[in-house]
């Protein structure tokens, strides 16, 4: 399998977290795209995936998966060891649940803040940016922020008792609000800090640069 990736970027991130949770990154080729220097929009690329988007995961027999969530739902599904993805029918659904709620909360607002209200991949790569729409989804990525925080004081993990692909889309999502369009995590949401700690403990997140690292 192929693993098509950007490091740094919440998604592509997640995909690789996924993988490592599993014990899988030894099982895909790893290829980097630059997405500042729009590799993602070539021709070549647009065939593999017409959102032109990475993550991408393309199985051996040619068939290209795209979009974090599905990826992530294969990956669960092909590897042996940790369940990312919930088991049991109300765990499923729990867990798809907020993991949604991470993305549109955290990963969809701080993208959406980082690619209309800051210079984002630059102006061959950002068209038609709407910087008011772009400093709502600040505030909203804030909210989010907030929101996980009271989550966190309640249960160990986004989705409850155990940790999942939902702990995964939060936590990248926060590292990359903090590294590229510089949106701190407020100092007084202690439980949210605990548990970014716990999740950069973890063996999969390796990867993430000690300035990426959730700090208490």
């Amino acid at each position: 399998m192929k693993f098509y990736d950007s490091i740094g970027l919440p998604n592509p991130d997640r995909v690789r977290i996924a993988l490592a949770e599993k014990g899988a990154l030894d099982q895909v080729e790893i290829i980097h795209v630059n997405l500042w220097e729009g590799e993602h929009r070539t021709a070549a690329f647009k065939a593999k995936n017409p959102s032109v988007t990475v993550p991408l995961l393309e199985l051996d027999n040619g068939v290209a998966i795209s979009e974090t969530t599905a990826i992530t739902e294969y990956i669960d599904h092909a590897f042996e060891g940790i369940t990312l993805t919930g088991t049991g029918p109300q765990d499923r659904a729990v867990v798809h649940m907020m993991q949604r709620r991470g993305e549109q909360k955290i990963v969809d607002a701080i993208g959406t803040y980082f690619h209309h209200a800051t210079p984002g991949f630059g102006p061959e790569i950002e068209l038609n940016q709407n910087k008011t729409w772009g400093e709502a989804h600040r505030q909203k990525t804030l909210d989010g922020m907030a929101y996980f925080d009271a989550v966190l004081r309640d249960q160990p993990y986004v989705a409850g008792a155990a940790y999942s692909m939902a702990d995964i889309t939060v936590f990248t999502g926060l590292n990359f609000s903090e590294t590229y369009p510089k949106v701190m995590v407020p100092s007084e949401l202690t439980a949210l800090a605990e548990w970014r700690q716990r999740i950069a403990a973890r063996a999969a997140c390796a990867f993430v640069p000690e300035t990426l690292k959730g700090r208490a």
